[in-house]
């Protein structure tokens, strides 16, 4: 099985027996018990109404022998009509109730499986790819969808076999029990065409999730690729796991239509073999004619609902697949474990950070705190200073709860972070990205994101708090201006200054700020830190520094290296002491003094 190579299951995938798989759904059917047995009202009528068919049929040949008159003919041609025009209608009932409970039950599961995903922590997405989640909520449920659609029909075909074995007996036990005989055969290749194809509808469905990971990673990356000239390598990248995709779906669409043929012949022998003693039957008078050819349209239509339930048991094995994926999705543990529900909403945050001998790793090769302590005062701003890998991302990744911390505490107002509502008390934070997220949208309604009740006077309101206003002068339609995709019809400096604003409205308790390294304009720089020194004012801040006047403006540096305080104070007092802090201000923010560029321009100036 190379063609399977590399698609492994993710680490929260796991297996659920049938029974529990069909339990499960049953969940997702239970609040429209009325629309199912409507259904299942349909279905009995369609299977009954199937197998009259060839009941009239035999009285039309037995009406043949003799001499017919035209009045049992005409009842006859009426009755057919009317069984067909029954069957169409009842099938036309079943098949629109069947469609709308499947949107209502599909819309359930999507809605679960979307808010688990948006549930999961931070550390969830890291390590899983969005596109193989995405797949999950479209592709699968859709799957899912098409079986279930087949399962009203697979309970249609169960009832006509039962109501046609009823019909057989009566005609002729023998030759029925003959036909009996043959059905173990057909039961032994369900089940082993059943675990195939649940072997290779899974690698279906987990190679489409590779599929869709690929194409999401390169749309979202597109400038990059362009800016290096890459796009021949994302096209060769894509073109190898599709037709990885094309080798697996290959194999599975020939698994799954083999065991049609195979049933085909195997019911063709045994009509051929039912058909030949029949005959005999009939000649030594056993059975009238008549009878006889009910009995082989009868086996006609037995065979046919039974090489349709093999066929659709490989096909439910797709749904169960397709189930088992969302369900594993559903399923999966969130890493950060709260302890506890308090509420926070009333009585809101000051912002006393204490971080009490705390140990955290990403994983068993990557640790990052051991034994860390800290604290941060309400209302004081406090500058993470370090080299990359130091555990500045990590402290704020904690304070978030983004991530799980393996020992130690962190308090917030003396309160163990573990027991707070999350929702409550992330609503306390306010958070700036190294790269500013914007949604698709005008400008304004990203700076209501975290408050959708603000007005649009009340949002210009707050905008202008950050230099009067002027920074929206240069957007080309004020608050109305359309940001783009991920905000990429603006500036970085524009795209900061409304994450800023966000946060200006939100009025958070706990500012959190990991700062852009990309240059910006002067002008843009002196209004992002006029927005930066009003939240600074109202919250406790915990800032991640990449500019010198942010870390002037902090009350206070913490100076990291290998996950561990090595320095602290204010800037002065730091760059006095001639210490670690001193070598990154050389390596990092020098270029950014009044002096060095005062210097570098009377250098520049000489030569």
């Amino acid at each position: 099985m190379g063609f399977f190579t590399g698609l492994d299951t993710e680490a929260y995938d796991r297996t659920y027996d049938d029974r529990e798989l069909f339990f499960r759904i049953a969940r997702y059917f239970e609040p429209h018990k009325k629309r199912v047995w409507s259904a299942i009202f349909f279905v009995v009528i369609v299977s009954i109404y199937g197998a009259s068919v060839p009941l009239l049929v035999s009285r039309a040949v037995s009406a043949l022998e003799g001499t017919p008159s035209m009045l049992a003919i005409s009842m006859l041609s009426l009755g057919m009509t009317i069984l067909g025009v029954g069957i169409w209608g009842a099938n036309w009932a079943r098949r629109r109730l069947v469609a709308r409970l499947i949107g209502d039950v599909v819309s359930a599961l999507r809605h679960a499986a979307f808010k688990a995903s948006i549930n999961h922590d931070m550390a969830f997405f890291d390590e899983f790819e969005s596109g193989r989640i995405i797949s999950r909520i479209t592709s699968d449920t859709q799957e899912f969808a098409q079986v279930v659609q087949l399962v009203t029909d697979i309970a249609s075909q169960i009832l006509l076999v039962l109501i046609l074995l009823v019909v057989l007996v009566q005609i002729s036990w023998q030759l029925t029990l003959a036909l009996l005989l043959l059905v173990p055969f057909v039961a032994m290749l369900t089940t082993y065409f059943r675990r195939l194809a649940r072997y290779v509808t899974r690698h279906g469905f987990r190679v489409l999730a590779k599929v869709n990971g690929a194409i999401q990673e390169a749309v979202t990356g597109i400038s990059i690729a362009k800016n290096f000239r890459q796009e021949a390598a994302i096209y060769a990248d894509f073109r190898d796991v599709n037709e990885q995709s094309y080798q697996v779906n290959l194999r599975r669409g020939f698994v799954l239509s083999s065991i049609f043929p195979v049933l085909n012949v195997m019911s063709s022998v045994g009509t051929a073999a039912l058909l030949y003693w029949g005959g005999l039957s009939a000649q030594q008078n056993l059975v009238t004619v008549g009878s006889w050819y009910l009995f082989m349209a009868s086996v006609d239509r037995f065979w046919f609902p039974m090489i349709n339930l093999s066929v659709f048991w490989s096909q439910l094995q797709a749904g169960l697949s397709a189930s088992e994926r969302i369900f594993a999705l559903i399923d999966a543990e969130p890493a950060v474990q709260q302890v506890d529900n308090r509420s926070i909403e009333n009585t809101g945050v000051t912002g006393d950070i204490v971080f009490e001998h705390v140990s955290f790793r990403y994983n068993e090769q990557e640790q990052v705190l051991t034994d860390f302590s800290l604290r941060v005062s309400p209302g004081e701003s406090v500058a993470l200073v370090g080299h990359t890998g130091a555990g500045k991302s990590s402290i704020v990744k904690l304070i978030t709860r983004f991530y799980e911390f393996q020992s130690g505490k962190i308090f917030i107002d003396g309160q163990d972070i573990r027991t707070f509502d999350l929702t409550d008390y992330r609503r306390q934070l306010g958070v700036v990205s190294q790269s500013p997220f914007l949604f698709s949208g005008t400008v304004a309604e990203n700076i209501r994101y975290a408050r959708p009740e603000l007005s649009d006077a009340e949002v210009e309101a707050v905008a202008r708090q950050i230099g009067g206003g002027e920074w929206l002068e240069t957007l080309p339609e004020g608050l109305q201006t359309d940001v783009g995709e991920r905000g990429g019809r603006l500036s970085m400096g524009q795209r900061q200054l409304v994450a800023l604003t966000r946060v200006l409205a939100q009025e958070p308790a706990i500012f959190i700020l990991d700062e852009a390294t990309a240059s910006i304009d002067p002008f843009t720089e002196m209004q992002i830190q006029e927005a930066m020194d009003l939240i600074l004012a109202r919250s406790t801040s915990i800032l991640i520094a990449h500019r010198l006047s942010t870390v002037r403006s902090a009350d206070r540096i913490i100076v990291l290296e290998n996950g561990a305080i090595i320095e602290e104070g204010n800037h002065d007092q730091l760059m006095a002491q001639g210490g670690h802090y001193a070598e990154l201000y050389d390596t990092y923010f020098r270029h950014q003094s009044l002096e060095y560029i005062e210097s570098a321009g009377r250098h520049k100036a000489d030569v």
